[in-house]
């Protein structure tokens, strides 16, 4: 396929330009695999992107913890309609801010009570650290997973002493509700996390460096994480401030650590194994993972008209001439985006595209209709986002 070798020179300008400290890509489409990368992993020593560099893939996390929700409901462990309360008491007082402006201690009742599918969803009333809201002000000023020792669990309950910004299923708004998904998951599986994952998916998939935590020795690998400074248009280290995605710890090797939205460490290759998996259910080996009802509850959307279009609005966005929705023209699954119509994706994609991305800059999509999976990894919080919009255009300009 020869305009593919133009994908790495077309990204790589973005690299040259100072926007990334580098990248690295893979496609596989029609049992043909095709790759590229460039730059470094680390810009004041220059060490050069390996091809198995290891990336905090921040929220290409909620994709796997999702799948493993999707596992217990096939297995009859939960179910999409249970209260988040049967499993975890903590929220059995919960309550809601009276409407979007007030502030934090003016609360009503629960109306319904959030369920597993609300969390799937991100309907359940939760918000993040970074939104520009009461209640993700007050996640921050708790210091909500700033911490690298905390428990999933420990994170959990100081989560449920908040307010929900709204009643379960009256909005849709990005939120910290796949970690109390994951949580949900150790108390059902009576374990951790990680090893729930490491047995239902990991393992089965062949993803051996997909983890919570890397050994010492696998920390050279890690590509570093870098922030871009807009105003200087540069890349810093780190940019302090409230509410700012960095707050969160993401530590090498804290043998209790795990988040159901965030926090796993994965390759390039590792992760594609899982993106392929999503195309059929079944590991390269023909091991089933999820069924048929399960992928269709991932792809299809599921949420109500009246509440597009989706939109992620952080703490200090802009709404000026520069300013992108990346999710017009999508809805959502049971844990992943789903392109619903392409005229307002730039007229690029296909429909039933689905996927999601990280914060750093990380992203995938799986593509049934052209049998194609596509990652992009890199490491740069608060990025300019023309390294995916790049690759994504190439992909459905030339592939």
């Amino acid at each position: 396929m020869q305009e593919i070798k133009e994908l790495n020179n077309l990204l790589s300008k973005l690299v040259d330009q100072g926007l990334y400290p580098g990248f690295q890509w893979q496609i596989n489409i029609k049992n043909e695999l095709f790759a590229g990368k460039y730059g470094f992993k680390n810009i004041e020593n220059k060490d050069p992107i390996l091809e198995n560099t290891i990336y905090r893939i921040w929220s290409m996390t909620k994709p796997v913890v999702a799948v493993a929700a999707l596992q217990f409901i096939q297995q009859d462990k939960i179910s999409l309609d249970d209260p988040i309360s049967k499993y975890l008491t903590e929220f059995s007082n919960l309550k809601v801010l009276k409407n979007n402006n007030s502030p934090i201690y003016e609360v009503t009742d629960l109306e319904i009570e959030p369920t597993i599918q609300h969390l799937l969803l991100h309907t359940a009333g939760f918000s993040y650290n970074f939104l520009g809201d009461t209640v993700a002000k007050k996640y921050d000023d708790i210091k909500l997973f700033h911490s690298g020792v905390t428990t999933l669990e420990e994170e959990i309950k100081n989560l449920a002493e908040v307010p929900l910004l709204f009643q379960p299923g009256e909005r849709w708004v990005y939120s910290v509700s796949m970690d109390v998904l994951g949580r949900i998951l150790e108390v059902v599986g009576n374990d951790s996390l990680q090893n729930i994952l490491q047995e239902n998916i990991f393992n089965p998939l062949e993803m051996y460096e997909t983890a919570f935590s890397i050994s010492d020795k696998a920390e050279a690998r890690v590509m570093s994480t870098y922030e871009f400074d807009s105003i200087k248009s540069e890349l810093k280290n780190e940019i302090l401030g409230p509410q700012k995605i960095r707050n969160y710890q993401y530590p090498f090797n804290e043998i209790n650590y795990a988040r159901g939205g965030h926090g796993l460490f994965s390759t390039i290759s590792d992760y594609a194994k899982f993106a392929e998996m999503l195309r059929t259910g079944k590991s390269k080996k023909g091991k089933t993972l999820v069924d048929s009802n399960s992928l269709s509850l991932m792809t299809k959307n599921a949420i109500d008209s009246h509440l597009f279009p989706l939109e992620i609005l952080t703490f200090g966005t802009i709404k000026d001439d520069k300013y992108v929705n990346d999710l017009e023209g999508y809805g959502w699954g049971h844990g992943f985006r789903t392109l619903m119509d392409p005229l307002k994706n730039s007229k690029l994609g296909s429909i039933g595209e689905f996927g999601w991305a990280g914060a750093a800059a990380t992203y995938f999509l799986v593509d049934n209709s052209k049998e194609m999976t596509a990652i992009l990894m890199t490491q740069v919080l608060d990025a300019e986002d023309d390294l995916k919009r790049n690759f994504y255009k190439f992909i459905y300009s030339n592939l």
